[in-house]
């Protein structure tokens, strides 16, 4: 069995990406780690030759910001990467830069992959998702969050990134997955407020055009943590790759999230998820089988 990882970046060190953590991750996971390098006007290319691996391939590619609508460039990107992937590879690791894998997961996975390596009804596996929010204490428990998403599929050309590269289709239809017990480690709303809010005027790029960005964004320069979120303390561990900055973080929310006042329709979607199991308005771009 040969597994390959692959993923995309542009402009890490500009916006904070932990596109190396993300990778390093990943790669005790693979045979080859394939990265599409955009084309960033900051020192990218240089931080991910900091990563001394004989795995790691690297390409360059220029992003198409014609594809503005839904973020399309993203899942450009990520078949960019996904086509360079070795053909005799069974599985694809599929990391975003803002994402990690637990070291403690590792058995797990490969068990999932080694039972379902010649299930050909298996396309691909999904993990549970912890969204941390604000800083590496919090998670964010909002019904606006996904819970779940694939992050293997089988090395199968049919099968591409959808929408804005948040998961994957074969031939515009779900994919057939197992859930396994594994988790993915999502800080991409891990930043200092300033630096935040430069990420998000610049991601909504990627969706809208700049009327759109300056009414969603405002004009604010610092990032407004103190929402409606609902936050859940983290007192987990963090995975081993990401640890060196988690010890670094250097800003303070100041304030305790866990004790947000709620908006009501918030409330009774709780109230019914807490007693029906029914999470109201959840996407699922997969079929679990």
């Amino acid at each position: 069995m040969k597994v390959s990882g692959f993923t995309f970046i542009k402009n890490a060190v500009k916006f904070d990406y932990p596109i190396v953590e993300a990778i390093k991750s990943v790669l005790p996971l693979c045979d080859e780690f394939i990265l599409a390098l955009g084309n960033s006007d900051d020192s990218t290319e240089e931080l991910i030759k900091t990563i001394q691996s004989p795995k790691l391939k690297i390409f360059n590619t220029v992003w198409d910001d014609t594809l503005r609508e839904g973020g399309k460039v993203l899942a450009s990107e990520t078949d960019k990467a996904l086509s360079h992937v070795s053909k005799d590879s069974t599985w694809c690791i599929y990391i975003q830069g803002d994402e990690c894998m637990h070291e403690d997961d590792y058995d797990t996975i490969n068990r999932a992959m080694k039972l379902y390596e010649n299930n050909d009804k298996v396309e691909g596996l999904v993990f549970n998702y912890l969204h941390f929010y604000g800083t590496y204490d919090y998670i964010s428990d909002s019904f606006s969050r996904y819970r779940r998403e694939v992050r293997i599929i089988k090395n199968n050309k049919s099968i591409t990134s959808w929408g804005d590269a948040q998961g994957f289709r074969k031939n515009g239809e779900k994919i057939n997955v197992k859930l396994i017990d594994a988790t993915i480690y999502h800080y991409g709303m891990v930043k200092p407020p300033k630096l935040q809010q430069d990420r998000f005027k610049y991601m909504h790029q990627l969706w809208h055009d700049e009327h759109t960005v300056k009414k969603m964004t405002g004009e604010a320069d610092d990032f407004d943590y103190y929402n409606n979120e609902r936050l859940i303390k983290f007192n987990g561990k963090h995975p081993a790759a990401i640890e060196g900055r988690v010890k670094r973080l250097s800003w303070e929310l100041g304030y305790d999230p866990t004790l947000l006042p709620l908006k009501l329709k918030i409330k009774i979607k709780l109230y019914i998820y807490k007693f029906l199991g029914i999470r109201i308005g959840e996407y699922k771009n997969f079929n679990t089988i």
